[in-house]
């Protein structure tokens, strides 16, 4: 598909909705599709693995990176640095791959100054309380460390009404075929029919 730009996909949730899962079965079902595997100083969780959910480097290192105008986007969460390379980002859209990101509202306003055609996803918890069930049954937080994410929760959703789509993940097999429709959805949007198709406009 010669003509195709691909499509910039923002996927943005509070700790705990279940974005890492939802991303994951969206890109084993969807072919066309390809994650940016994001830069970040926090210490791998046990089922992780470098150059898969991250790629994970020393602050100094990261440091080193915003410096050198490498990132699309960073920012500070939780006391950790996060951010996108501008450079894989731009390389896979321009061969008409679709790209998704899994970043925090304030990455995803950085992207957006930058491409404005992105097509933001918000994906929610359906309450606090649910949330906080998750994050405990998760097992990897401290209390302090669950307590702070419940916030920062409440803060984030504050900005889910910035993104075109919300996504409530109640029941997990309903929001992936929410989000697979949205995926579906706007690659048919006339604008994108029209690159890919420009004989037929």
């Amino acid at each position: 598909m010669p003509n195709r730009q691909g499509i910039l996909f923002i996927v943005c949730a509070p700790s705990g909705a279940g974005k890492s899962s939802l991303v994951a079965a969206l890109l084993r079902a969807d072919t066309l599709i390809d994650l940016s595997v994001s830069y970040t100083t926090r210490s791998p969780r046990p089922s992780e693995t470098n150059g898969r959910e991250y790629h994970f480097v020393e602050r100094s290192e990261f440091e080193d990176m915003i410096a050198r105008g490498e990132f699309l986007e960073h920012a500070e969460v939780y006391g950790n640095l996060y951010g996108t390379s501008r450079t894989q980002i731009e390389r896979l859209l321009a061969t008409g791959r679709d790209v998704l990101l899994e970043i925090d509202w304030q990455g995803a306003a950085q992207v957006r100054s930058l491409f404005p055609h992105a097509v933001g996803i918000f994906i929610l918890p359906p309450s606090i309380t649910e949330l906080e069930r998750r994050l405990r049954a998760r097992g990897e937080d401290t209390e302090a460390v669950i307590t702070r994410r419940l916030a920062a929760a409440q803060s984030e959703i504050r900005h889910a009404s910035e993104f075109e789509y919300a996504i409530i993940n109640n029941d997990f097999s309903e929001a992936l075929a929410d989000i697979s429709a949205v995926v579906r959805a706007v690659r048919v949007a006339s604008r994108y029919q029209q690159a890919q198709h420009p004989e037929l406009f």
